[in-house]
């Protein structure tokens, strides 16, 4: 079974954004970001973890929007 796919929002009190993706091996979880980053503005700063550097599995991926 795929594992769930995190990707978490924080915004501190001078407005700065961190998107945090969680359960996503290799370099998927930038692509999965890329977007996001584009639209909010520039990247100052970027910190990869553990899983990054792991192999990526193959698979999908679903995303679930809005409240139902």
């Amino acid at each position: 079974m795929a594992q769930k796919t995190d990707i978490i929002f924080t915004i501190d009190n001078d407005g700065n954004i961190t998107i945090t993706v969680e359960n996503v091996k290799g370099k998927d979880c930038t692509a999965l970001t890329k977007e996001l980053e584009e639209s909010f503005g520039i990247v100052v700063d970027r910190q990869f973890t553990q899983e990054y550097y792991q192999q990526a599995e193959t698979g999908r991926v679903s995303i679930k929007l809005g409240g139902d």
